[in-house]
């Protein structure tokens, strides 16, 4: 039999109690819209609880920065609804960055302002979706057209991350974090710095992506 595309609909006959009949129909189509709807609005409540309120994310994504600077940083986070947007306005140099609910595990950073640029333009890509390499290549590109500045002096980021189950959402505490550091100097070089291109110990300094406007140095501390 072919399919007609029709929802199919169940035809019952009913015997009431003064021996009649009474037909009645029940259709597939509206017991499916219900089940949809019921869906939809479970997904949308699970989805609104995985976003923790402003209040935890400003709590747990300065915990990247250096302390005296926590209090007046500015923090980005992320709306009920899922969007990126600036939680708390800065008065210092230093930006926050909230942890992605989207995203596996607790990771929050902070950088210098003068990276935000950067910072920036890297998230936008990524939401066009642009490979690391093609945002590296693109960025490379408009740095040296003078469409995206980079800082002229060296800038430090902080990221703090920590295994999912060590971080409640609920009262943003996070326990056994790892905290790393990254030192952005534009067009640095192993020679121009005398940094290894790999650590040759446990927390040692190296220089990653030399002679590009990413060029950094990456500090990454023995965990223990």
């Amino acid at each position: 039999m072919e399919a007609s595309g029709e929802v199919p609909v169940i035809t019952e006959r009913i015997t009431v109690s003064d021996g009649e009949s009474l037909l009645t129909n029940f259709s597939y189509d509206m017991k499916t819209t219900i089940s949809l709807i019921l869906i939809l609005f479970c997904v949308g409540m699970a989805s609104a609880q995985t976003i923790p309120t402003a209040e935890v994310q400003i709590k747990t994504a300065v915990l990247s920065a250096p302390e005296a600077l926590r209090d007046k940083a500015m923090v980005y986070g992320y709306s009920a609804t899922g969007e990126f947007i600036v939680l708390r306005k800065g008065e210092n140099e230093m930006i926050c960055l909230a942890d992605d609910p989207a995203q596996s595990g607790f990771n929050v950073s902070s950088y210098h302002k003068d990276l935000d640029p950067f910072m920036a333009r890297g998230r936008e890509l990524k939401k066009q979706g642009k490979s690391p390499k093609e945002i590296l290549d693109i960025r490379e590109m408009e740095v040296k057209q003078g469409k995206l500045k980079m800082p002229a002096q060296p800038t430090t980021l902080f990221v703090l991350t920590a295994a999912d189950e060590k971080y409640d959402r609920t009262i943003g505490e996070v326990k056994d974090t790892y905290l790393r550091y990254v030192i952005y100097i534009p067009y640095a070089t192993a020679e121009s710095t005398g940094l290894p291109l790999k650590p040759e110990a446990p927390g040692m300094p190296w220089i990653m992506d030399p002679g590009t406007h990413r060029a950094h140095i990456m500090i990454n501390p023995p965990k223990n």
